[in-house]
């Protein structure tokens, strides 16, 4: 969805050259990948490690603040950018080397980067804060009048409400806030896509080599639940407590372009995990040529197949919008830079937060156990089942570290015992084959094992600091606010979030 597109009206003569230009995009991306033409073919690249990090912006009562606007502005810095939501931002970290010691280094640069930013952002009256679901928002804030101005946003809201042609559902129930507890329920409706935007993420970018797409994609998927689980970070919607990642279902019903037929008759959603390992990166984009019809149909004159046969590298640019409308949470990524092709793996189930040097763990974790698993003599994959590694996203999101997780050879385990029993060794070893220093190995997996050890996520901090306000006589709303002020407070002290207190 980077690409800029204007407001304008669709016609079904769109939508057919839409549709042959993805598929002409795909055919070329097929002869693309038989002839070796990527940048990376035969070699691995060199390990660059690239991230987008969103954020939310409250007001002084820590309520969301619609001021995405006058906030950019006042940051006046490019890597810093507009999102779907008034109350959203988006900093773009460039890609840095993933050697040595120069990923405590971007650690360095990008705590000062949001330090500069928050000083800019406090002159206008509004603050930015790093977690991945803004506890203090409500359904009041999903109105059709804060969505962010860029044309882009108001026509992606239009076109799913024009596929869907009703209002957006959202029904989750969550988990007791304390053992025999209620389970809360958060059931509303939206006419826009806004639930969307209260989704901040950490999205993680890998370039590999072609040939070595399908193993990375894999591995990445088989570790999501993983991930999830010690990670959560989105636990309160609309005032409900609900999963210790409420980013995952919020995400996939608030894109849901299927009324209630179309999901009987069993059409695939829009957020979609997948339904099987694959064999190249080809799968992924035929999958979304054969499965997804155009959100954006968005057609330039340029024909791909043409530009090869012409010895030039093709943009696809109708592959590349259409692909950004379907929302894998491991998206496969084509691109282009000074006329060469690259691929890239782009993680997206990670919730933003709570604090850079915790950003920075997660990052770390998933790069080294993706190359440990990628390199293992065994691929986890040819282990389990495509279906287990779905269900394991579904558990570690609602339950987080009380979730039960498959393993191949282990069975059920916990998410925390399983981390610290076999995940760790794998993803150390993986941190040293891309050449890590130890002091950033020990600094960043060290995070990883403290939180386990603990067992506190950001979500598990932000429930008990919620629960013990309400037991000290403070209504859900009060209690909201106050642990919304104290998160954006130990946030910005950047101490990891399992050594914080309630």
């Amino acid at each position: 969805m980077g690409a800029e597109v204007s407001h304008q009206k669709f016609s079904g003569a769109d939508r057919v050259r839409f549709r042959s230009q993805v598929s002409r995009g795909t055919e070329a991306i097929a002869r693309m990948l038989a002839d070796g033409v990527f940048t990376d073919h035969g070699r691995p690249p060199e390990p660059l490690l690239g991230m987008e990090v969103e954020l939310n912006l409250i007001d002084s009562d820590a309520e969301p603040a619609m001021a995405n606007t006058e906030v950019l502005d006042a940051i006046a810095d490019p890597a810093y950018q507009t999102e779907l939501g008034q109350f959203n931002i988006e900093i773009n970290v460039s890609p840095r080397p993933f050697v040595g010691a120069d990923t405590v280094g971007l650690e360095q640069a990008l705590r000062s980067s949001l330090n500069r930013a928050e000083a800019r952002a406090a002159s206008t009256g509004n603050h930015l804060i790093m977690v991945g679901m803004l506890p203090t928002l409500g359904s009041e804030h999903f109105a059709h009048q804060w969505i962010s101005t860029n044309p882009r946003y108001a026509l992606l809201n239009e076109q799913i409400f024009a596929a869907r042609g009703e209002d957006l559902e959202l029904d989750i129930t969550g988990i007791p806030m304390s053992p025999g507890g209620p389970a809360e329920r958060l059931t509303t409706t939206s006419d826009s896509i806004l639930p969307e935007a209260a989704c901040t993420s950490l999205q993680l970018h890998l370039r590999v080599a072609p040939e070595d797409f399908a193993a990375h994609w894999n591995a990445a998927q088989a570790i999501s639940g993983v991930q999830v689980a010690i990670a959560g970070n989105s636990p309160f919607l609309d005032g409900k407590a609900l999963w210790h990642e409420t980013r995952i279902p919020v995400f996939e019903q608030a894109t849901d372009t299927r009324p209630l037929e179309l999901k009987n008759q069993g059409v695939r959603p829009r957020v979609w995990f997948g339904e099987r390992w694959i064999n190249t990166i080809f799968d992924l984009f035929e999958e979304n040529t054969r499965y997804f019809p155009a959100l954006l149909p968005v057609s330039t004159e340029v024909d791909p197949l043409a530009e090869l046969d012409a010895g030039r590298t093709p943009d696809l640019e109708e592959l590349r919008l259409h692909n950004g409308t379907v929302y894998r949470w491991n998206r496969p990524v084509y691109d282009v830079v000074d006329g060469h092709a690259h691929l890239r793996v782009e993680n997206r189930v990670l919730p933003a937060g709570p604090t850079v040097v915790d950003v920075m763990a997660n990052a770390a974790f998933y790069y080294g156990l993706l190359r440990g698993l990628v390199e293992s003599d065994l691929p986890v994959w040819s282990q389990m089942s495509f279906d287990a590694a779905h269900e394991n996203l579904s558990a570690g999101a609602r339950w987080g570290f009380g979730a039960q997780l498959y393993w191949p050879n282990i069975g059920w385990i916990r998410p925390d015992e399983l981390v610290l029993r076999r995940l760790l060794p794998i993803a150390e070893r993986g941190l040293t084959a891309y050449g890590l220093s130890e002091q950033a190995k020990r600094r960043y997996l060290g995070v990883i094992e403290g939180r386990c050890a603990t067992r506190q996520s950001g979500s598990v901090w932000q429930r008990r600091a919620v629960q013990a306000r309400e037991d000290a006589g403070e209504s859900r709303t009060q209690a909201l606010r106050g642990m919304v002020n104290d998160y954006a407070t130990l946030m910005h002290e950047g101490e990891p979030v399992h050594a914080w207190s309630v």
